[in-house]
């Protein structure tokens, strides 16, 4: 029995990996790092309930983990050393530097949101979670959710405005 239910959550951390590490990107603003050692935790946390959360809803209960750590993340003033990454050579004929351009515009401006627009904004139009799932996610009422996500929109809509409109 627990070698059959060890197996059904590597094969779902194999299957979500790449989504939900996604959304912790997302989450923390772009931070590649951060959103590692926040979906680890997560998992983590997910294997101790796994028995109980996994003919239910898996991956709601991830979502969860990970919006509330975020936040928290958030919070803090410091989180230890912050490597930088070496970029990859690309060939020229994988250029993808208009698409990466556009992504790191755009997680640049998430960072910028609270933490709460920022979880609400990704969970509600990243994820196209209806508002009652994000306020579940939040652990907030339905209005609030929804406050977060129009709030965080509207700014996103003026900063990455504010990068279109040409210089002088």
């Amino acid at each position: 029995m627990e070698q059959t239910r060890a197996g059904e959550y590597d094969a779902f951390v194999a299957a979500r990996w790449s989504v939900l590490f996604h959304l912790a990107r997302l989450l923390t603003g772009g931070d590649r790092h951060r959103a590692e050692d926040l979906l680890q935790e997560s998992l983590v946390k997910l294997w101790f309930v796994w028995p109980k959360v996994a003919d239910e809803a898996p991956e709601a209960y991830v979502r969860k983990v990970l919006a509330r750590a975020a936040a928290r993340s958030a919070r803090r003033r410091w989180w230890g050393e912050r490597p930088v990454e070496q970029l990859p050579e690309v060939a020229a004929a994988d250029d993808m530097s208009a698409t990466v351009a556009e992504r790191s515009r755009l997680e640049a401006a998430l960072a910028q949101l609270t933490p709460q627009q920022r979880a609400a904004v990704v969970l509600r139009y990243y994820q196209d979670l209806p508002d009652r799932q994000v306020a579940e996610t939040l652990g907030c009422p339905v209005g609030t959710a929804r406050s977060h996500a129009a709030r965080g929109v509207a700014r996103l809509r003026r900063l990455l405005a504010d990068v279109i409109e040409p210089v002088g």
